[in-house]
């Protein structure tokens, strides 16, 4: 799948005082056969902490989510860096047709290189694209507020901070406060 905006083949972020140069990613629907490249990310305890799953020990459940689960969601795709899989993007249903939730879930070889951010913009532009004809106005992000870089890819990504959610879900064990970020369908994207 291809973004709607013409793609950068190039995206170079600051990281720290030395630029590093990202490969140009992109954005595709999933397939069985990418089970053990979403292993090598997916059964990360530290890419897995913000996340509602424990990190995964063995590729059959891992199997099992991405043939019953990614394959027949609405909008689940695989974020790959120069054709390599290295992590997921998804906009969900919510019960409001105008709404949906994005969430994402990256490689840790991979954070802070600028690689969720474009491909956070770039499902942003196909999505509204792909669904505003059909109500979609408001897309939200849910952030932890222990988890500022994050927060950070949303901001970046042009979504707008609208508070905080006490205690909003019960994460690995304890209530966890959230983030509420929001982008509307009239919003401007960040380039």
């Amino acid at each position: 799948m291809e973004a709607t905006a013409t793609p950068r083949t190039q995206e170079e972020v600051k990281a720290g005082t030395a630029k590093v140069t990202v490969g140009e990613v992109t954005l595709r629907k999933f397939e069985l056969s990418d089970v053990d490249a979403m292993m090598a990310w997916a059964s990360d305890p530290e890419v897995a902490a913000f996340c509602r799953w424990e990190p995964y020990e063995s590729t059959k459940p891992l199997l099992a989510f991405l043939r019953d689960t990614v394959l027949p969601h609405p909008w689940f795709r695989a974020i790959c860096v120069s054709g390599a899989v290295v992590g997921a993007v998804s906009v969900s249903p919510t019960s409001e047709r105008c709404r949906r939730e994005l969430g994402y879930v990256l490689a840790r070889a991979h954070w802070g290189k600028g690689v969720a951010t474009a491909a956070v913009r770039r499902a942003l532009r196909d999505v509204f694209a792909d669904l505003e004809p059909e109500g979609l106005r408001r897309v939200e992000a849910l952030v932890d507020v222990g988890n500022p870089a994050s927060q950070r890819v949303v901001e970046k990504a042009g979504f707008r901070r609208e508070g905080v959610l006490r205690r909003h879900y019960w994460h690995k064990g304890r209530a966890r406060d959230m983030v509420m970020y929001s982008l509307l369908s009239d919003d401007p994207l960040p380039e």
